[in-house]
């Protein structure tokens, strides 16, 4: 339990005790400071401790703000503050400095909490103080002030806040009107009755699963009931994170699997599409895979440009500008949001399409979506990568250079690619990426001609090593990398025209693309990217984008889609074995992802 210490002498009709209690505090009392450094030394080092002024008046929500949340070692709103274990020692240099401060100068703040609050700012302490909004949080100096606050606190309801603050602030037009309006309150039901995000995150996922399993039928009855469940399951997704703002329930284990489940609820019902399909004699496995490395690579496209970009300095761009301006026209903000195909308009648009056409159509209708919301991000941003000066950092160049997915024959191949990679990363590898895919797509298969695209693959791919990527386009330089990898795989599974090639190939991209993704979630939550020996025990994008080639031109068909098989099961069990030890290890960052539009 967490230990909330009241300082100063209690008021009379004040509800803050009570108040501390219902947010799960232990509540002990101190007279003074002194009793309030006694009272802290005591608590142990693994808890959570709060320091609360007694003369505090505000929303219970505004305490819950500053005092529950996870995510910050350090939280302060007017007159309480809360620490977390990993900031226990900065609060003891605080303590000293007020105690301090108090035997001879003059503190302009006059309660122990804001003294706090002062002297950790004052050490370089990254302080958090929520956005209160209409919220109230404040230590009244006397009486008359007292009840001017407890008037502007009832002339809040803090629950209406609290139920609008469940909803992200920006989502896409289908969510915002369609879901979030009901959603927040099944929120609400589910917090009251203990559930937990992770739970509905898991139920939306299982949800996701059995549509899937419902498409695979191939019946119309099936795939009516996949569309269903599927809508039913954005709603669970949606309820998942309004149930961690809303009651703060952030939590490591609940960012990795708010991260990833949505990938694999999408691309697993892609396979029982196309698995519904086969049923009916119609194949549409490359349909299907097509469509998840188009997605993934959409994806890898917004994590490298924001990477690259977020803090980044002197980052301005007329063509920013102009978007900018366009979001200040309230129509233009949704018709921007709507055509780049966000995750709610894409599973609606599936879900539908599910219920009243055929797998075929579905797929095709979300490759012509997906492609044209594709072109116009990526070409909006390189536009505003040409058109900007902006000075990259080094932590930007080195999330770029693990989001590559570069193995160990792109690193000892470093050395000698210092002359190419002055022509520019993203062009090379745009140029080696294009060789290894049409030499698979013009060839025959077992041609041992998209091998020698693939060699001069391999000995172009070590431009994102050369040098950090800093440049205008350097962003793309892994979303290249992906879209060759996978399109590679896609292409040779395609030639070689037997049974169970493309469901291979499929599980296959779905195996590194979980790896890529988890990649990204650790660089941005700040954990750095997966530890060296899994990218090299699972060969870099160039090493698998070889072996595959080789593969293919050395086996048959049947072989081959043997071979691919074995080693998707190989990749997804080296990956995943890691994923889930690190993300349910102490270490992992304790992060919420509010996830991304796409």
């Amino acid at each position: 339990m967490s230990t909330a210490i009241l300082t100063g002498q209690p008021v009379p009709g004040s509800s803050i005790e009570g108040d501390l209690r219902s947010l799960g505090f232990d509540v002990r009392l101190a007279s003074d400071a002194g009793d309030t450094g006694t009272l802290l030394a005591a608590v142990p080092a693994d808890q959570r401790v709060a320091v609360v002024d007694a003369r505090f008046v505000g929303h219970v929500h505004a305490l819950r703000l500053g005092l529950t949340d996870p995510r910050f070692p350090v939280a302060a709103v007017p007159g309480a503050v809360s620490v977390q274990p990993a900031a226990r020692r900065a609060l003891s240099r605080a303590m000293a400095h007020e105690s301090s401060a108090a035997g001879g100068v003059a503190i302009a703040t006059e309660n122990v909490a804001d003294r706090i609050v002062t002297a950790l700012d004052a050490d370089g302490v990254d302080v958090h103080r929520p956005e209160l909004g209409t919220l109230v949080a404040a230590v009244p100096a006397d009486p008359q002030q007292r009840n001017e606050i407890r008037q502007a606190v009832s002339a809040v309801d803090d629950e209406a806040v609290r139920l609008r603050s469940a909803v992200k602030a920006r989502d896409g037009f289908f969510t915002t009107h369609f879901i979030s309006p009901y959603s927040r309150y099944i929120a609400r039901w589910c917090a009251r009755r203990g559930l937990t995000p992770n739970q509905v995150t898991t139920a939306s996922l299982l949800t996701a699963l059995i549509a899937a399993g419902c498409a695979a039928t191939g019946t119309r009855a099936g795939f009516v009931a996949a569309g269903l469940l599927l809508l039913f399951s954005f709603v669970l997704d949606c309820v998942d994170g309004q149930i961690a703002r809303y009651s703060l329930q952030y939590s490591t284990l609940g960012a990795w699997l708010d991260a990833t489940f949505d990938r694999a609820k999408e691309y697993a019902y892609y396979a029982g599409l196309a698995l519904g399909a086969a049923r009916g004699g119609d194949d549409v496995w490359a349909l299907a895979l097509g469509a998840m490395i188009l997605q993934t690579c959409r994806h890898v496209v917004d994590f490298s440009f924001n990477e690259a970009n977020h803090d980044a300095t002197a980052n301005t761009s007329p063509t920013a500008a102009l978007s900018d301006k366009l979001d200040s026209v309230g129509w233009t903000v949704w018709v921007r949001r709507m055509i780049v195909l966000p995750i709610g308009e894409r599973w609606a648009m599936i879900a539908v399409l599910t219920a009243l056409t055929t797998p075929r159509i579905t797929l095709y209708a979300l490759l012509i979506g997906c492609a044209f919301a594709a072109t116009y991000t990526t070409a909006g941003r390189v536009l505003r990568s040409l058109t900007r000066k902006a000075q990259r950092t080094d932590r930007a160049a080195k999330a770029l250079a693990d989001l590559t997915d570069s193995g160990p024959l792109a690193e000892l191949l470093t050395r000698f690619t210092r002359g190419v990679a002055s022509l520019g990363p993203a062009y090379v590898a745009f140029v080696a990426g294009a060789l290894v895919v049409l030499g698979a797509a013009l060839a025959p298969y077992g041609s041992w001609w998209p091998v020698l695209g693939a060699v001069i693959y391999v000995l172009l791919s070590p431009v994102a090593l050369a040098r950090p990527l800093k440049g205008p386009l350097d962003w793309l330089v892994p979303p290249i990398y992906r879209a060759a990898e996978y399109g590679t795989v896609l292409v040779l599974a395609a030639e070689a025209e037997v049974n169970g090639a493309l469901p291979a190939a499929f599980g296959l991209v779905a195996a590194v693309a979980y790896h890529h993704y988890d990649t990204v979630y650790r660089i941005r939550g700040n954990a750095g990217a997966p530890p060296h020996w899994l990218v090299r025990a699972i060969g870099g994008h160039e090493g698998r984008t070889l072996l595959v080639v080789v593969l293919a031109a050395l086996l048959t068909a049947a072989q081959f889609k043997v071979a691919l098989t074995v080693l998707a099961v190989a990749v997804a069990l080296l990956v995943l074995v890691e994923s889930i030890r690190f993300w349910v290890s102490s270490g992992a960052p304790a992060v919420h992802d509010e996830g991304e539009p796409a």
